[in-house]
């Protein structure tokens, strides 16, 4: 870890890992950060279609007002788990770092 880098501590199957063998995180489709990236995506994309969704209420192209309150709140209830969880990884990070070595 003295260059930044996270590494693997046991990969699957129980195998070592010389240190020349470590991968870079960014290429595992199952790891935290494209587990991250994803949630960011689907909240991003929940509050694009609310925006959509009041902008055409507003603007009267369409009248179903129980959809948009929907749309609206699902974007808010997912920015509120991503915030949580946010925050959970936010503490576990300064626990870590309080630790003693």
């Amino acid at each position: 870890m003295a260059d930044g880098i996270l590494t693997r501590i046991a990969p699957a199957g129980g195998q070592k890992i010389a240190a020349g063998d470590q991968q870079p995180a960014a290429k595992d489709p199952t790891g935290f950060g494209n587990l991250l990236r994803r949630s960011l995506d689907a909240v991003n994309r929940s509050a694009a279609e609310a925006d959509q969704m009041v902008a055409g209420l507003v603007s009267g192209e369409h009248a179903n007002i129980h959809e948009t309150i929907l749309a609206m709140e699902k974007a808010g209830l997912q920015m509120r788990l991503l915030v949580r969880a946010q925050n959970k990884v936010v503490d576990a990070y300064k626990e870590i770092m309080r630790m003693q070595l």
